[in-house]
């Protein structure tokens, strides 16, 4: 039987109850109780407006809870919902709020998941995580006053392994780490007890429930866990392991009309009671957890159809969209401080809006679903390419404002002045990029305001256009200006390119030597580090070559290469700033041109590949055909990347260990390979930013960037590699088509010592966050301008912004331990204070002025640590 919570008045009474007799057996040396003990079941509903809600559902769940006063309700539904619900069913509406409004522990609906677009968490940035939650509470909070955000648990695997410190900060208590219903997209791995100590990468600690050790994936299924049914033989092995109040849970999808759902899959055990979460915790589980678990990234086992080009192009617009808006974000917040600009807050928040609900796991796992025309992909592009327009928009008027008005056209003494802006929180030198007008600016020389002049390059921009290249020394959250002249640069010795004698094509930078083989595809031969003794980073012993791209064609039963043809080179540029070479190749019958850049002093090799494609062909695993029984199995060909269509990079490190980041996070993998084929078998073979790999005998390593969440390739005897593209059966046996042409972005960071010594993470926003120029007319601009400094370098600025007028500034510190730093506002501070994510003080911080006058304070942040600063001038 299901047995109700009102057979006792909500309590502890009967878990101490038990608690008690169970100790006395221990003491007395008796067997543990076992049978007739409670169980507990977290029942409830996902989804929404945009998945699945029908206009009705609201009246039902009003209706089955008057009907079953036993049951509790723990919501995952998307916040928007509730806009709906209150136009079209008002009525239904206020009776469902009455029922919510005891948000205590013996209330019967808990909102256990508030994140706006009920995102994955683990494929995006960090600052989007965090949005997903203030937007998602914002939101909820129109429509229920008195929410109280408590525990976090969500249907699908939307986790992510630097959620503890981010809960805890909007002032969750605690956290559940079971999705047994809704495991398509992976689960996390089986640990622990009844409570556990979830540790994040910064310490910060939540009490949770997790996939028990006990919980195994369900047989014959490939999307379930034991704990979907709170069965009897679940139960019973909980109890056994000592888990003294074994709970399941299913939050089934809205719009289901089944009400309670152990009774619609009857055989669970017995007694078991329905509890929302809150309850749970704070009622019912053990007082306090027995074990930690510092829970790293490779812990959240999730796979998608990664290759697969329609979740490919959803990935690159969500990353675009993602790096745009935090850009513009932080451009406004510089113009509202140093012009006096408004801030575009109705602009940004529906910028962000609409990203958040591009980052809905439906996007990603069912992107073919809906209407033809407007699937989920179809509305991806529709949301991030609103998030992009309005994040552009609020770019180009920060940037407007932040330089001086146009002169008068009798102004004789005006110059033509180009200002860059950065928007990373440190002084960067990097690549600058100016549209030159058509006219007037022949043979272009680029000036600093002490007159020093630097390096340029004119090139082809395509279309008759004319870009000026040059690198530029920007100041933290700043900006430089820059002069340019029409008057000839002097000659400079800079990166440089050109065909060999022995056939080999080579690049050469102040860094790099790189040779290129026409003869097999244009791949690398041979990439030296040119400040590292002429260190060889290629493996030339590999069978494979560097950069060749490599896949299974299962229609012909065989593996092609871009190797297997000879290529043509053509040089685009050709220094002194940047070189730029074309390669056009085949796999196959398809045709493959590739673009590799190489700039003067950057670190960083930039790959570019264009896959034209004749029809659809298969790469990836072979499956049985359609219609076959086998397609039912664990085994799936979407699964097994060592098929799919790669980027390969062998490399010559004999003691090769990987390293990888996620949203707030990085983590050394412990795995053998990144290889599996089952569905039982899922590894995290996730590339979110980076992947790393680091030769421990010489201190060294390579990191491959990618330009959207995809899957990587790493292991004994297996080089990396980058998974480009896939086309088969995918979930729920839906076959995945090649529909245009494959356009994927990535580079190569060389680097000495480990990812935090090499900056990695800043590398990642480098190449995300590109300097931003625009040209203007002037006698004699302002000086230079960095709004916010941080001494030392090395944390990260996610994000600033203005609320309520005063600037809220988002810091990460990726790199070294709790050491204080020191911090630099440019401009007058009445009160600096640290807040949680919610906006609870934490403390004030002690300020001073410098001889400049800046306010100057010091924080101190832990590893991995995230803080938010609030500064009112």
């Amino acid at each position: 039987m299901i047995r109700s919570l009102a057979a006792h008045p909500p309590g502890r009474a009967p878990a101490k109850a038990w608690r008690r007799a169970s100790a006395l057996c221990l003491l007395l040396g008796l067997p543990a109780l076992a049978s007739g003990q409670t169980a507990y079941f977290a029942d409830g509903y996902h989804g929404g407006v945009y998945g699945h809600y029908p206009s009705t559902f609201t009246q039902f769940m009003v209706e089955a809870m008057n009907q079953h006063p036993e049951w509790r309700l723990n919501l995952e539904i998307e916040p928007e919902t509730w806009d709906s619900a209150s136009t079209n069913t008002p009525e239904a509406y206020q009776a469902f709020r009455a029922l919510a409004a005891d948000q205590s522990t013996a209330g019967r609906i808990e909102f256990v998941n508030p994140a706006y677009g009920q995102s994955y968490l683990w494929n995006l940035s960090g600052e989007s995580v965090i949005q997903q939650f203030e937007h998602g509470m914002r939101k909820l909070r129109e429509h229920f006053p008195n929410a109280v955000f408590s525990t976090y648990c969500s249907e699908e695997p939307c986790f992510t392994s630097a959620l503890p410190g981010i809960l805890r900060s909007f002032g969750f208590t605690h956290a559940v780490l079971k999705n047994p219903n809704t495991c398509w997209g992976g689960y996390v791995r089986a640990f622990g007890g009844e409570l556990v100590n979830w540790i994040g990468p910064d310490g910060t600690v939540i009490p949770t429930v997790p996939r028990y050790g006990i919980e195994s994936l369900k047989p014959g299924s490939t999307w379930e866990t034991i704990a979907a049914a709170n069965g009897p033989g679940y139960v019973q092995a909980a109890l056994a392991a000592g888990i003294q109040h074994p709970i399941g849970m299913c939050l089934q999808d809205a719009g289901w009309r089944w009400g309670p759902w152990l009774a619609k899959v009857g055989g669970a055990y017995a007694p078991t009671e329905y509890t929302t979460w809150r309850h749970y915790f704070e009622q019912v589980a053990v007082s306090a957890p027995t074990q930690d678990w510092r829970v790293n990234q490779e812990d959240v086992r999730v796979s998608l159809v990664w290759g697969a080009q329609v979740l490919q192009g959803i990935a690159q617009q969500v990353r675009r969209a993602e790096t745009r808006i935090v850009q513009a974000e932080k451009l406004a917040a510089i113009a509202g401080v140093r012009a006096r600009a408004p801030w575009p807050g109705a602009a940004l928040d529906e910028a962000w809006r609409t990203l958040l609900l591009a980052q809905h796991h439906d996007c990603w796992i069912v992107p073919y679903n809906g209407r033809p025309n407007h699937t989920w992909a179809d509305k991806v592009a529709d949301w991030t390419g609103a998030t992009l327009r309005a994040s552009q928009e609020s770019i180009d008027q920060s940037t407007s404002a932040l330089v001086p008005p146009s002169p008068t056209a009798s102004a004789s003494d005006a110059r033509r002045f180009v200002r860059v802006f950065n928007t990373l929180g440190i002084d960067r030198r990097a690549l600058a990029s100016i549209r030159l007008p058509p006219e007037g600016m022949d043979s272009p020389s680029v000036r600093d305001a002490s007159g020093h002049e630097w390096p340029a390059q004119v090139v082809d921009a395509g279309g008759g256009n004319r870009d000026l290249i040059f690198p530029a020394a920007v100041p933290a959250l700043g900006y430089a200006t820059y002069a340019l002249a029409n008057q000839a640069t002097k000659h400079r010795p800079g990166a440089s390119a050109g065909a060999e004698k022995d056939g080999l094509f080579r690049l050469e930078t102040d860094l790099y030597r790189l040779s290129l083989d026409p003869r097999h595809g244009g791949t690398i031969t041979s990439l030296e580090a040119r400040r590292d003794g002429h260190r060889e980073l290629v493996d030339r012993s590999s069978p494979r070559r560097f950069n060749e791209l490599r896949g299974y064609f299962s229609r012909e039963h065989r593996f092609h290469s871009s190797a297997e043809a000879s290529a043509k080179l053509e040089l685009l540029e050709n220094g002194p700033v940047r070189v730029r070479v074309r390669i056009t190749g085949q796999i196959s019958s398809n045709a493959v041109t590739q673009i590799i850049t190489l700039v003067q002093g950057e670190a960083r090799i930039d790959f570019s590949a264009h896959i034209d494609w004749q029809g659809n062909p298969g790469i990836g695993a072979e499956e049985p055909p359609a219609g076959d029984p086998r397609r039912q199995r664990d085994q799936k060909a979407f699964y097994d990347d060592r098929f799919k269509l790669l980027a390969l990079f062998p490399l010559s490190f004999p003691q090769p260990h990987v390293f990888k980041n996620a949203p707030f996070d990085a983590t050394e993998s412990q795995l053998d390979n990144t290889f599996f084929d089952t569905w039982s078998g899922i590894k995290n073979n996730v590339i979110v930013d980076w992947v790393d790999v680091l030769d421990r005998t010489k201190h060294a390593g390579m990191a491959l960037l990618s330009d959207h969440t995809t899957s990587y390739t790493h292991g004994a005897g297996q080089t990396l590699g980058l998974t480009l593209l896939y086309s088969g059966p995918g979930l729920w046996d839906r076959e995945y088509r090649i529909h245009h042409a494959t356009e994927v972005n990535y580079a190569l960071v060389p680097h000495h010592g480990d990812w935090a010594q090499a900056g990695l993470w800043t590398a990642a926003d480098a190449w995300h966050e590109p300097l931003i120029t625009t040209l203007f007319l002037a006698a004699s601009p302002e000086p230079d301008c960095s709004l916010l400094s941080i001494d030392g370098g090395g944390w990260e600025v996610p994000t600033l912004r203005q609320i309520g007028g005063a600037l809220l500034v988002r810091l990460f510190n990726p790199t070294d331990g709790d050491r204080p730093r020191t911090l630099r506002f440019d401009g007058p501070a009445s009160r600096v204070e640290l807040v949680q994510l919610n906006g609870t003080v934490i403390r004030q911080l002690a300020t001073r002025k410098d001889r400049s006058g800046r306010s100057v304070f010091e924080l101190a942040l832990p590893r991995l640590g995230l803080g938010t600063l609030r500064i009112t001038p």
